[in-house]
């Protein structure tokens, strides 16, 4: 993300009447996230939610991976988890409220030839979110992670249109998912509707065969 896409999105909730704060940071670097949750601390005084929603893949044969791509992958997808938690969850304690949800993917459930770091890293996200949803229980804090499916974003262009057709071949509703329905579900893990559900890895991949 660019500072220039983040004031575009900054102007877009404010149109909507609401307070936004555009902060620019690599999750992956603890000290980065710090300094942003200090910057944050001055703009509100309780975090009620947070969504952990970074992520990068690699498409490659595994005995090709360097340690590079493999440690930016795990950083990036999974250390990044841990920082932005780290550092939001004390103040969800304090107020003994609070819900967190990780934007995972189903290859981390199932696995993914080709794709073993991101598979590793979302599987990891996978456990994180369990964990901590029975470590934060007792104080009221939720946390459950979505596995997406097959969405359209930018992180399959790689993909060609003879590639896209076979991959929605193997989907129940023989389409690649929405950004927009990821976002509803995340409203709705946010909201007391699910104020009974934590420690979940909701699928959300149009019924992946």
């Amino acid at each position: 993300r660019s500072m220039k896409e983040l004031l575009e999105v900054t102007e877009e909730v404010k149109a909507l009447g609401a307070n936004c704060l555009p902060v620019l940071a690599d999750v992956s670097d603890y000290e980065a996230v710090k300094e942003m949750f200090e910057e944050i601390s001055l703009f509100c005084e309780n975090i009620d939610c947070v969504i952990n929603n970074a992520g990068m893949s690699h498409v490659g044969l595994f005995t090709d991976m360097t340690t590079y791509c493999w440690d930016k992958i795990i950083s990036t997808n999974l250390t990044s988890a841990f920082n932005i938690c780290h550092h939001s969850v004390p103040n969800m304690i304090r107020a003994q409220s609070g819900t967190i949800i990780n934007i995972s993917s189903i290859w981390g459930i199932v696995g993914a030839s080709m794709e073993v770091a991101y598979s590793a890293s979302k599987g990891g996200l996978n456990a994180f979110t369990k964990a901590l949803a029975k470590e934060l229980g007792p104080s009221h804090i939720r946390v459950n992670a979505i596995a997406c499916g097959a969405i359209e974003t930018s992180m399959n262009t790689w993909l060609s249109d003879e590639e896209k057709q076979s991959f929605e071949e193997g989907i129940a509703l023989c389409r690649f998912g929405k950004t927009e329905e990821v976002a509803n579900l995340a409203f709705f893990l946010a909201s007391e509707a699910a104020g009974y559900l934590t420690g979940e890895i909701i699928r959300l991949d149009g019924g992946a065969l």
